[in-house]
C-alpha cells in the first residue's frame, strides 16, 4: 500500500489497468488477484456485504479482504 500511494496510484484518476500493469511487471501478479489489490488501493479492504456468505467467485466469509496469504489468515 505504501508503494502504491508513493506512486500516486490511490488518486481517483488512475485507472485499474495502470495498477494492474505495475503489479504484473513488478510482482508477477495475475489479473484476479491484481484486481483485489486495486480494490484495496482505491476503496480499502472492505468488500460489499452481499458477497459475505454468498456463492460465486467473489464470495467470502467476512467483509474484509485478507491480503497476507492463506497461511496467516485467521480462522
Amino acid at each position: 500500500m505504501d508503494l502504491a500511494v508513493q506512486r500516486g496510484y490511490d488518486a481517483p484518476d488512475v485507472k485499474a489497468g495502470t495498477i494492474l500493469e505495475w503489479l504484473k511487471t513488478d510482482y508477477g501478479l495475475g489479473r484476479g488477484h491484481g484486481m483485489a489489490v486495486v480494490h484495496v488501493i482505491k476503496k480499502g479492504a472492505t468488500i460489499d456485504a452481499r458477497h459475505v456468505g454468498s456463492s460465486g467467485p467473489h464470495r467470502d466469509e467476512t467483509d474484509e479482504l485478507w491480503l497476507d496469504g492463506r497461511a496467516t489468515r485467521p480462522h
